[in-house]
Parts: structure tokens; C-alpha cells; sequence
């Protein structure tokens, strides 16, 4: 079982659920930037959680597909196509030998997924199959996709889990929002509502004033041209310290929220650094990244305090979510 890559789109990898564990030999995490995108498009073709996925930035790739495949498309919707026939999100299709598979560029969103039954079969590096790009390890010889290469796909009884597909009728696409995104909040602007993310208090909370916390949860930052896969650099009101934001390097996660040395918050995503050295006023929790890894540069978002509680609860609920749909093939 394979895939051929007729063309890349200007950023697309293998990812998985990233590279658990080697953090204190200094290598990122990675894995999708997008997490309740990736996980939902393993539950929607029955793979495994942790199964490898093609991650997709602003436009798709193009490929054939060699042998009968089940795949879903989730995140970013762009204008897909199977040999010329419109290929719907969020819904588990059958691809023969031989089809093609196009995708174009989102008209929103950021990134997206492409899942197949039996999952992406690149080598594992260090228990995963992540790509990472700095270290140029995972995915396939740790580089984005180009033109003419040839991805390995897992095994997979692609006639019996198509049949059980339509014996349920599971073949029609999701249309359920909740679903098909998770729980996001949003924040009234006047007429704009802007993407709410939140945070649970940050480990160096003593570095800034009383002001600083007040204006991050309460001011419009926007995101800057620096963003990737690493963080989102963002502009806006300037956080305050009570002695500069620079501290002896610590632990990194994904979310953490650091104030740089003018000022203004950068968000850790899924190809954060192990450590760094400036001062964390909070982390966003994980049900809320997946929002920010779909936002452009010039879009806006705001801030909110929550407790650990709650992010617990919130991430129980999308994992619900997301089993209620991998259940439909058990």
C-alpha cells in the first residue's frame, strides 16, 4: 500500500501525535499542529490514536494513490477533488488504484489533514513518526514532502472497513460544527467575536505586575508574520515585568505563553524548544490550541484566565467528542 506525491503544497509532512519522551535529550516534540483535526481524522478511517497523518499548510498536496484506500480530509477545508469529483471534509471515502487526489488552497484556516486507513508508514525515529524539521529526523528523511515522493501506507482491509463504512451509512460528511471543530469560545468586540483562548496561570506569574495580568486578559493581540509550527509571535498593549522577562532557562510545553524582552507574548506550539529563557505569564490549555494553530497572521485573539479544572474538563470534553465518532466503527 502507497502513495505518490504529484505535488507537495508548499509545506506538507508526516506528523503523528509527536515524539513523547526525549525532551530532556533536547528533541522537540513535533507531531500535528492541529490536534483535534489529526485525531479526528484517525477516528473517522478506524485508525489506532497516534497513527501518522499528512499535515498540510494553507494549500494541499496532489498524489495518487496506488492501491484501494479509505481517507478522510479534516481541518483547513480547501477545494477538493477525486478524479474531478468534489471530495467532502469529515467524512471517511474511498479512493481506488490509480485515483488522484487534488486538494487547493483554504479560503480559511491554516492547515490540513489527510488520514488513511492503516496511517502513513514512514520509519519511527525515537518512537514516532513526527517530522521535524530542525533536527531533520521523522516523516520522510525529516523534510517536507516534494514532488515524486513515494509514501508507505500501514496495513489495512480496505474492502471490510469500507463495507462496514456504508453498512452504517458512515460515509456521509459531518456537518455537526461542535464536532467536526471541538469547543472553541469567542469573545465579543463590539460586532467582532475574536477566538478566546485559555490559560491556565503561568510558573514565573511573580515576574509581572498586577497591570500586566490585567492587560493580557483584557486587550486584543494580533499575530504577526512570525508564525510556523515552533509559535505565534503576537503584537499588541505591552505586558509588563517588574524586572525584565529574562530568567534561567526552563521548560518549555506546547501553550506556554512567553513575554519576550519587549514586551509581547509569543505562544509555544507543537515545534516549541525543550527550554527557554524568557518569563512564562501562562499556558494556553491544550483544547485551545487546535483554534490557534488554524489562525493566519493579521487575525486577532484575547486571552482568559481558567483553572486547572477546568482545562482538565475541557479537554474531557472534546476527547469525548472525538470518541463518540471513533466509536461508530468499533
Amino acid at each position: 500500500m502507497s502513495i505518490t506525491v504529484l505535488e507537495p503544497g508548499p509545506l506538507t509532512t508526516v506528523q503523528d501525535a509527536g515524539r513523547i519522551g526525549y525532551a530532556a535529550q533536547g528533541y522537540r516534540s513535533c507531531g500535528a499542529v492541529d490536534s483535534y483535526a489529526y485525531r479526528l481524522g484517525n477516528a473517522l478511517v478506524g485508525n489506532p490514536a497516534g497513527t501518522a497523518v499528512l499535515e498540510c499548510t494553507l494549500r494541499g498536496v496532489t498524489l495518487r494513490f496506488e492501491t484501494d484506500t479509505v481517507f478522510a480530509l479534516t481541518g483547513a477545508e480547501s477545494p477538493a477533488a477525486l478524479d474531478g469529483a468534489p471530495a467532502a471534509y469529515y467524512a471517511p471515502l474511498l479512493a481506488r488504484a490509480g485515483s488522484v487526489l487534488r486538494m487547493g488552497t483554504a479560503a480559511s484556516g491554516l492547515r490540513s489533514y489527510l488520514a488513511v486507513g492503516g496511517g502513513i508508514a514512514t520509519p519511527p525515529v525515537l518512537g514516532s513518526r513526527s517530522t521535524d524539521l530542525k533536527c531533520r529526523i521523522g516523516g520522510l528523511a525529516g523534510r517536507k514532502l516534494a514532488k515524486d515522493d513515494f509514501l508507505p501506507t500501514g496495513s489495512c482491509n480496505t474492502r471490510e472497513l469500507w463495507e462496514k463504512i456504508t453498512a452504517r451509512s458512515l460515509n456521509r460528511p459531518i456537518h455537526d460544527s461542535l464536532v467536526c471543530h471541538g469547543t472553541h469560545p469567542v469573545r465579543a468586540e463590539g460586532a467582532k467575536k475574536l477566538p478566546l483562548l485559555r490559560a491556565v496561570a503561568g510558573p514565573q506569574q511573580a515576574v509581572f505586575t498586577d497591570k500586566a495580568l490585567h492587560d493580557f486578559t483584557h486587550s486584543i493581540y494580533t499575530l504577526t508574520p512570525d508564525c510556523d509550527r515552533m509559535a505565534c509571535r503576537l503584537a499588541g498593549p505591552i505586558i509588563e515585568t517588574v524586572r525584565g522577562s529574562d530568567i534561567l532557562s526552563d521548560g518549555i510545553a506546547a501553550g506556554s505563553v512567553q513575554v519576550s524582552t519587549n514586551g509581547q507574548p509569543i505562544v509555544m506550539l507543537a515545534d516549541h524548544q525543550t527550554t527557554g529563557g524568557y518569563a512564562k505569564i501562562a499556558t494556553v490549555i491544550s483544547a485551545d490550541l487546535p483554534m490557534l494553530a488554524q489562525l493566519r497572521p493579521g487575525q486577532s485573539i484575547c486571552f482568559t484566565f481558567v483553572t486547572p479544572l477546568q482545562a482538565v474538563q475541557a479537554a474531557r470534553r472534546q476527547a469525548e467528542l472525538l470518541h463518540a465518532v471513533a466509536a461508530r466503527l468499533d
